[in-house]
């Protein structure tokens, strides 16, 4: 195994150096970063035996990479490590060189291959990062070109990598939430299903020998059966379909805002999803502000995260009015889907030039109490499940149980 002299960047900041054996330059970039150093420079040491490349195909490059998408977690890592070299007075250009060099996806390394060179021809980093939209936002590049303007670039990029950590936590914690209550579902809809289509007609048909006219309840359940066991395929077609014709009609331009104003007024999710999408939109304004981007700028970028057309319209209006000097608080407060905490608050910042740090404290204060209330809804759908299955259950064991008794009773 060949020893290879390294260079790189600590965790702290600091240059660090030595010689270590690995399989290659990557797997020394690789093992290193696990150790938390970021490796600017790596030379065969002496002694060490070069190893030679495999044709074609690279073999530190496996097919299945290639495949791999970038997630939001990969481009906050690249931040935060570009962050720490640039602080380290590394130049940018060598700094894109440095985390090309160890990007280990494919699709990465080629986005960071094609920023790396259009910064050594002279272009900036916003209008480099620019060039690939699905994997830097409007909100990205807007904070790196407000940073670069600045003269802060560094600082921007580690607001940016809290930023994005933050929005994934907040998301985690949503889906996290959400996966019980989509498990128990499935569970009950599979449940019922063999019940009906395998369990009951076997049941049932004892009854038809009888000749005797069965109860109401009785009555539907035996049709229910046959209707769900003999139409299975046309039920999944109906629900297939209405899945994807709701689907499509909620986005579409008539059928978005009547459906995301049916949400916001859902007594279950609705205060849930205003409250996820408030603290969204606060933590993205006042991050940008913090970075030096513009007020109008910042509104324009921010609305794009709320999700709900409904709060985005409020949010277009409320920017109409701070264009003609009317107070940012006052609009939203007019529009009366933000809480009034919030615009209280907003307002308390607009006054002492605090804006900025007041946002990000009604975030933290919102993500806090969304964190309280998934646990509360959690708590809640638990029971809920449950009754429903036992009333599901409960009513099919009736409506079998009723007529087996007036057999009983007969035969007596």
């Amino acid at each position: 195994m060949p020893l290879y002299a390294y260079k790189g960047i600590g965790a702290s900041g600091k240059t660090v150096s030595g010689v270590r054996d690995a399989d290659s330059p990557k797997g020394l970039r690789q093992a290193m970063r696990k150790d938390g150093v970021v490796v600017t420079q790596v030379d065969l040491s002496k002694g060490g035996k070069k190893q030679t490349r495999a044709k074609g195909l690279s073999r530190e490059v496996e097919f299945g990479e290639v495949l791999k998408s970038i997630k939001k977690t990969d481009v906050a890592a690249f931040t935060r490590q570009l962050s720490t070299l640039l602080k380290a007075g590394i130049p940018l250009a060598e700094a894109l060189g440095a985390l090309f060099d160890q990007a280990e996806k494919v699709r990465l390394k080629r986005v960071l291959g094609e920023v790396k060179s259009a910064v050594n021809e002279g272009a900036s980093l916003a209008d480099s990062l620019g060039k690939h939209p699905r994997v830097f936002d409007g909100l990205f590049i807007s904070m790196v070109r407000a940073g670069e303007t600045a003269g802060n670039l560094d600082e921007v990029l580690v607001r940016l990598a809290d930023f994005m950590e933050s929005a994934q936590k907040l998301r985690g914690k949503v889906k996290g939430a959400m996966v019980y209550p989509i498990i128990m579902v499935i569970v009950a809809v599979t449940v019922l299903s063999i019940l009906m289509i395998a369990v009951v007609p076997q049941i049932t048909a004892t009854f038809a020998t009888q000749g005797r006219a069965l109860p109401l309840k009785t009555q539907f359940l035996v049709w229910l059966s046959h209707v769900m066991g003999a139409y299975w395929y046309m039920w999944l077609v109906a629900i297939a379909a209405m899945i994807f014709g709701l689907r499509a009609w909620s986005r579409s331009p008539g059928g978005r805002p009547r459906w995301h104003s049916f949400v916001l007024r859902s007594w279950l999710f609705g205060p849930l999803v205003r409250q996820v999408a408030v603290a969204r939109f606060c933590r993205t304004l006042g991050t940008m502000l913090e970075s030096g981007v513009p007020m109008l700028r910042s509104l324009e970028v921010a609305k794009e995260v709320l999700g709900n057309a409904i709060l985005v319209k409020a949010v277009e209006a409320a920017r109409a009015g701070v264009t003609e000097g009317e107070s940012l608080a006052g609009m939203l407060r007019r529009s009366g889907h933000f809480p009034a905490t919030v615009t209280h608050m907003m307002a308390v910042g607009e006054r002492s030039g605090t804006l900025e740090s007041m946002l990000i404290r009604v975030a933290d204060a919102h993500e806090q109490e969304i964190e309280m209330r998934l646990q509360r809804l959690t708590a809640l759908l638990e029971p809920l499940m449950i009754m429903f299955m036992g009333v599901a259950v409960g009513f099919v064991v009736f409506a079998i149980l009723e007529p087996l008794m007036d057999m009983s009773q007969m035969v007596r």
